[in-house]
């Protein structure tokens, strides 16, 4: 059985990583990285390090080109615009509890998970992960991380390709904090992941992905490496 795994280089995308070459060896198992014009795009550095680290094959594409029409996005570098210094939940209290966040790039799961089906039926790989979790996906914060976006994504691409890929996601129902969790456990190495959204030397601890990833840590009882640095 072979796997492709979309990784970014952040935390949750390098747990699973990780958790997928446990399962099914590393011979199996590629790495899918995709740069979408993001401002943030020094995390790639890390997915190829994770990427070498495990000894997995390496594969990077560049959709940035679909993006560039977005100019509300405060993630890609067409946007003047200014990333929140807030956490998600403030976002979220200030839409009422429900609502699409500025960061949410237009249908980007929806893009990538199509074009990793393609490249799985090419490379023969028969599953597709990714690392869509629960508080991505709370509020509808990020619509595609749903748990109804997954399912219908998955049953797309498993009917698309001809009943030949299928596309898990199996931190859908999981908190930063329980993937922090499962990568302690797997002795991941967090110190070279990537999180925030600033994409500068260091973390800027004050946008949405930085408030989440520090919180995850201190609920497991220990440091984010980037901040202890």
């Amino acid at each position: 059985m072979k796997a492709l795994v979309l990784t970014s280089g952040g935390l949750d995308s390098t747990v699973l990583l990780a958790k997928i070459v446990k399962e099914y060896g590393s011979q199996n198992v590629t790495a899918l990285n995709i740069y979408y014009g993001q401002k943030h795009s020094k995390e790639a550095e890390f997915a190829k390090y994770q990427a070498e680290k495990y000894g997995v094959n390496y594969i990077t594409a560049d959709l940035s080109e679909v993006f560039k029409f977005s100019k509300d996005c405060p993630l890609l570098k067409g946007s003047d615009k200014e990333i929140p210094k807030k956490s998600y939940a403030e976002q979220l209290k200030e839409m009422g509890g429900h609502g699409v966040v500025s960061t949410y790039v237009p249908f980007r799961n929806g893009l990538f998970l199509s074009y990793a089906a393609a490249v799985a039926l090419q490379i023969g790989a028969q599953k597709i992960f990714y690392g869509a979790h629960a508080d991505d996906a709370a509020g509808s914060a990020y619509p595609d991380c749903s748990e109804k976006f997954i399912e219908s994504m998955a049953k797309a691409i498993f009917e698309g390709t001809g009943n030949k890929v299928n596309l898990e996601a199996p931190f859908w129902n999981l908190t930063k904090k329980d993937i922090v969790k499962i990568g302690l456990d797997l002795d991941v190495d967090f110190s070279h992941t990537w999180s925030c959204y600033e994409g500068k030397e260091a973390p800027c601890r004050k946008c949405a992905t930085c408030i989440d990833r520090e919180r995850a840590f201190e609920l497991n009882n220990t440091i984010d490496p980037l901040v202890r640095r």
